[in-house]
């Protein structure tokens, strides 16, 4: 192995362990041309990043954030993790040589902002993993916050950002999980109608300006749009763009595309209803033939499918609920087609009829990319609730969710393709208690709705870790957190995929040559 080769081995395995964002598996070159490859290492990331979008700009707004690191074999012992504030942005709009000049591009703008002192962190986690900590914040004036976390607090760490507003545009509970910066985003199930205000949010962690596009689809194809090319999120700060100001055209449900060209952000959509409350909608699984969205209510009043292909050929999709006790069809909604480059809805009513349900997308013929999301409703008349289930991503090596509360919390874990078993961990409570684990079985096709094994002296709140025992069957996880408030049925749902808390990286002594085609 000449030294150019070990220099690339050294370089990859750092990036890995200090991202956790780099997975490679290099090859055998003993074994047979047959594709397959040896199993790369894994180990635990060094650093995590995740970004908290605005949480609302009602005054009677009150807001927990709940951070909360697994424990995890091979971590050092030092480390800690913080959200701290970013700078508050205003509506962003684009297209204009002030604007351009706003955003620091020609007065140094960003490197006053890179130099700037720091705010103090709004929470800190400095103690141990394996115990929730939490930190409050009220009224409307709360920034987006940018999180770091370090050596034994990177792996797997996750924070939930959980929302009450009591009364106006989006009242009830919205929560979201913060979430790593990326460079694109899709997210069905937004709407330009006149009764709903969805906000774009885009945060940007880094310290030079990064720069977006939003694109619109609807019914019909893409909408045309004024504003949404170019987009300036200056450095370490977050834009808010009102949905309805980048198309004339009011549309009940829409596709929202954003891609980064220059920088990455962290994005997600607040969908806020005047009368169905509100909640943040987060992007779909990356567009693919098949699609799973786990845990939709069980007492679910109204479940509305939004579905969209981002190529020019159509896409048709069998429909298919997992159910406690299998895969079941939707009568009269067997099928879904979704025509290219269009959004399409379908209104499945009821669909869970009282028991725990996952939906799952598949093709009927060739396989075609799709997005697709879930707006779900809970409630009756005025005391209706609305929230959104995107197409989830595996939960993987293992998934975590934080905020839990031991009466308003529901774990949803689905098993479409193949009989799977999972192992479940209660931590330690955020004012104290001990953990629990208890093991799973989740028949094929189906979905569970688990009674999670909550300890008697966990006080507070607690992170649930949800971890497959085998590779067999892929494993869909979601929470879904209540809390009714005068009849209201408030509720908000967050999918589970993986934390990324490990990363694969090449065994040393293999040779990696092939990284210097």
């Amino acid at each position: 192995m000449n030294r150019t080769t070990l220099s690339l081995i050294a370089g990859a395995t750092a990036l890995a362990a200090v991202t956790g964002f780099a997975v490679l598996t290099a090859p055998d070159p003993t074994a047979a041309d047959d594709g397959v490859a040896t199993a790369a290492a894994r180990l635990p990331v060094e650093r995590s990043s995740l970004l908290c979008p605005t949480p609302s700009t009602s005054d009677l707004a009150e807001t927990t954030y709940t951070s909360f690191t697994p424990v995890t074999k091979g971590t050092e012992n030092e480390g800690s993790a913080e959200l701290r504030p970013a700078t508050a942005g205003q509506p962003a709009e684009q297209g204009t040589e002030e604007n351009e000049k706003e955003s620091g591009e020609d007065d140094g703008g960003e490197e006053a902002a890179a130099s700037a002192k720091p705010e103090k962190p709004v929470l800190e986690h400095k103690k141990e993993p394996g115990k929730p900590v939490t930190a409050d914040t009220s009224g409307g004036e709360a920034p987006a916050l940018l999180g770091t976390a370090e050596g034994r607090f990177a792996p797997g760490w996750t924070v939930q950002q959980t929302t009450e507003v009591a009364a106006g545009t989006g009242r009830g509970l919205q929560g979201v999980t913060c979430t790593a910066p990326d460079t694109e985003f899709w997210f069905p199930g937004a709407s330009t109608a006149t009764e709903r205000t969805d906000y774009v949010h885009l945060t940007n962690p880094d310290g030079s300006a990064a720069v977006v596009d939003i694109e619109v689809y609807g019914k019909d194809g893409a909408l045309e749009t004024e504003v949404g090319e170019g987009i300036t999120v200056k450095p370490h700060s977050s834009e808010p763009v009102l949905l309805s100001t980048l198309t004339d055209e009011e549309q009940t449900d829409v596709t929202v595309h954003v891609v980064v060209r220059s920088g990455r952000v962290g994005a997600a959509v607040q969908a806020l209803d005047d009368s169905l409350g509100g909640d943040w909608l987060v992007a779909s699984a990356d567009p693919a033939g098949s699609l799973v969205l786990p845990g939709i209510p069980e007492d679910a009043t109204a479940v509305r499918l939004v579905v969209f292909t981002p190529g020019n050929v159509d896409a048709d999709l069998k429909v298919q609920l997992a159910s406690p006790s299998g895969l079941i069809t939707p009568a009269g909604n067997e099928t879904v087609h979704v025509k290219g480059g269009m959004t399409t809805a379908v209104d499945l009513g009821d669909v869970t009829r009282g028991e725990a349900g996952s939906l799952v997308l598949t093709p009927t013929d060739r396989s075609v990319p799709v997005v697709a999301a879930v707006r779900v409703l809970r409630g009756q008349g005025d005391d209706q609730e609305s929230a959104f289930v995107p197409a989830a991503r595996e939960v993987g090596l293992r998934a975590t969710s934080v905020d839990n509360t031991a009466k308003g919390s529901t774990l949803a874990v689905t098993a479409p393709e193949g009989a799977a078993k999972v192992r479940v961990t209660v931590s330690a409570g955020s004012e104290g208690g001990t953990p629990a684990t208890e093991t799973y079985t989740i028949k094929a096709g189906t979905t569970q709705n688990i009674e999670v094994p909550v300890p008697d002296d966990v006080e507070g709140t607690y992170a649930l870790t949800v971890e497959p025992e085998s590779d067999d069957a892929p494993v869909y996880a979601s929470r879904t957190l209540t809390a009714p408030d005068d009849g209201v049925p408030a509720f908000t749902v967050q999918t589970l995929p993986d934390d990324r808390g490990m990363v694969a990286v090449p065994h040393t002594e293999e040779d990696l040559s092939v990284l210097q085609r």
